[in-house]
């Protein structure tokens, strides 16, 4: 993937993957099919190890409530990736990337710890909420329970 400042609202790179289901350009694939409130593109430090693992077979257990929200998810894994030194990342990054091609959410854990995908499907929730309407999540906020309208919000509005 070309250099890339993960910076929120930035648009992600359109760069070639090399899939198991074809090759092709990320902004393409981002494109593709019906449209797709968020695609999560998610990487791998290395294959088969015991952590990946078990991040596979959740989401294999959760792939119903990703695709109830009509998210997309593509796993990467470059064993060539490098940082400047020529040492391997030995790091899992997750991206959130909006229809708009821009970054909605940036993760990276260490290689020794997995990711939590219940705060991603909350986080999930929360961009979806908040994209179409005027909206905060506070603390620990899970679907259906009180949100916070912004300050941009006139209070005659809010209690619509």
């Amino acid at each position: 993937m070309p250099d890339f400042k993960q910076k929120l609202g930035a648009e992600f790179p359109n760069f070639d993957c090399k899939t198991t289901k074809g090759d092709f350009k990320f902004h393409e694939f981002l494109d593709s099919g019906s449209k797709k409130p968020h695609t999560v593109l998610f990487s791998h430090p290395k294959d088969f190890t015991p952590v990946c693992t078990t991040e596979l077979g959740t989401l294999e257990k959760n792939k119903e409530e990703f695709a109830k929200r009509g998210v997309t998810m593509l796993g990467m894994l470059n064993p060539n990736e490098k940082d400047a030194a020529g040492i391997p990342l030995p790091a899992r990054a997750l991206f959130v990337i909006g229809p708009d091609h821009k970054l909605k959410l940036s993760i990276v854990h260490p290689a020794t710890t997995g990711r939590n995908y219940d705060e991603l499907i909350r986080t999930l929730d929360s961009l979806r909420l908040t994209t179409d309407f005027s909206l905060a999540t506070p603390v620990d906020w899970k679907r259906g329970e009180r949100v916070i309208v912004t300050p941009s919000v006139a209070t005659e509005d809010a209690k619509k």
